[in-house]
């Protein structure tokens, strides 16, 4: 029997330990690490290379589709679920696109999880039922009529740049926000001036609005 190792990425502490205690009752799975944010979620997937990362998308510091990318470049094998209470399309399409190997919504009976991580390590995929029905949904449309261009290719935002807009509409300073990715509070600087630039942004309140907006930062609902 496989010892599949998971990682939990979460920001609700009682959520990580819920979930831990019911997947180490499996004998078959167990939890390597926890992650609160999505900046240490990709840290410790790529340090402690789980077998299976267990996601939210409303996380801090760098979003969980934001995170999913980034592990996806750094170990592409990687296998990644995500588990979140967000049933919006747009998040449902970029997490497939990103590569995830499941789509969970915590309302989601807690067998679906230990099926999906359990699929996941054999290399299958698995969504809730209610996500499959708008994923069907969807591709009918796609089918019907022409897609929109998405948000990021009229933006071009580069993965820094999205990083520094989710931070910057956390409330957090340029010394933070430096501190944070590790750069120079002048190159910080530079990047809110060329952001406000491109995007013809004003102020703090507009970043975040767009950030919102744009779905760089999700909120809780």
């Amino acid at each position: 029997m496989p010892n599949i190792r998971v990682l939990l990425a979460d920001d609700h502490t009682i959520v990580r330990k819920g979930l831990c205690a019911l997947l180490e009752e499996e004998t078959d799975i167990s939890v390597i690490g926890e992650a609160e944010d999505g900046r240490e979620a990709v840290e410790k997937a790529l340090t402690l290379e789980p077998d299976v990362v267990v996601m939210d998308i409303g996380m801090p510091s760098l979003n969980g589709l934001e995170a999913v990318k980034a592990i996806k470049k750094g170990r592409p094998e990687m296998k990644v679920l995500i588990l979140t209470m967000h049933e919006n399309e747009e998040y449902i399409t970029e997490a497939l696109r990103s590569g995830v190997s499941g789509y969970l919504l915590k309302k989601s009976a807690p067998r679906d999880l230990i099926t999906a991580i359990q699929l996941a390590y054999k290399g299958e995929s698995f969504l809730s039922p209610a996500i499959s029905t708008k994923v069907i949904n969807r591709f009918i449309r796609q089918n019907t009529a022409s897609e929109s261009e998405s948000i990021d290719s009229e933006i071009s935002l580069t993965t820094r740049e999205r990083e520094v807009v989710q931070l910057i509409a956390e409330g957090l300073t340029n010394k933070e926000i430096a501190g944070n990715l590790g750069i120079s509070i002048k190159t910080v600087k530079n990047h809110r001036s060329n952001l406000m630039e491109k995007l013809d942004l004003h102020n703090t309140a507009e970043i975040t609005q767009f950030a919102i907006k744009n779905g760089i930062i999700i909120l809780d609902k």
